[in-house]
């Protein structure tokens, strides 16, 4: 993303999500050990890392499904941690996440999928406003002609695509993207990258890609936050992070080489 786009999109003032000093060990296992990051209105973050480095964990932190052992984590001015089971339900309305697997129900087609979501938050709607924002979702995502199709019926990259649109119909302020690239072929995985580029400046979203792929990242994110061995080794643009002289950081992109 260029200069002038990243200024349009981003308000460097509004901190939507803080994460500080936060720490989460399973056991003797310590998987975070002392997290910083702020994420800003209108950014996508990617954090990359390895497997089992701590990514997953750190977005179910960030929605309430696992307690930190230390530290804190506020999210559009709440702290987590210390919010209530209503409160979280209140603040997860406001947070899309978009699940590695698309998570949809293979009993219902896409229409069905879609509507779900709404009429368990907002029972008064009406059929119209229903049928109006499942074509406005259908719609961003270019599947539109889906509509009435079984899951089984859809390749890996409309799942995720439908994944995408069932989280943008309660209109988040947040997206969360969990591995939104992983086990896709390498044309349907630059689609996805554009549609999530594309959700940011129609949704005006803040998110946070979790993810292994240096194209995703280098695609999709304003900045990538390195993570291994339980700390953001750098945070910084993509040319920022890997020109930085640290090995390990070298090493991740050495074995992940892209051109």
């Amino acid at each position: 993303m260029n200069t002038t786009q990243e200024k349009d999109i981003i308000d460097k003032d509004d901190v939507v999500i803080s994460i500080r000093n936060l720490y989460k060990s399973f056991g003797a296992l310590d998987v975070l050990t002392g997290i910083d990051l702020d994420v800003h209105r209108g950014e996508n973050v990617a954090v990359l890392g390895r497997s089992g480095t701590g990514k997953s964990v750190l977005i179910k932190i960030l929605v309430g499904l696992l307690k930190p052992d230390a530290g804190d984590v506020v999210v559009l001015g709440k702290h987590v941690p210390r919010l209530s089971g209503t409160e979280l339900d209140a603040l997860r309305l406001k947070i899309g996440f978009s699940f590695q697997n698309s998570a949809l129900y293979d009993s219902m087609n896409v229409r069905q999928n879609l509507e779900f979501p709404l009429r368990m938050n907002f029972k008064h709607l009406t059929k119209k406003e229903i049928d109006d924002s499942v074509d406005e979702v259908l719609d961003a995502v270019g599947l539109k002609d889906k509509i009435n199709q079984m899951p089984s019926d859809l390749s890996g990259g409309q799942k995720k695509r439908i994944g995408i649109a069932r989280t943008l119909i309660l209109k988040p302020e947040i997206m969360l993207y969990d591995e939104p690239t992983s086990g896709l072929d390498p044309i349907t995985c630059i689609e996805i990258n554009e549609l999530i580029n594309d959700v940011q400046k129609k949704y005006k979203t803040s998110s946070i890609i979790i993810t292994h792929d240096l194209t995703c990242a280098k695609a999709t994110g304003n900045r990538v936050a390195m993570l291994l061995d339980g700390k953001f080794l750098k945070v910084g643009t993509f040319s920022e992070v890997f020109d930085y002289p640290e090995e390990r950081i070298q090493s991740f992109f050495n074995y992940n080489f892209i051109q």
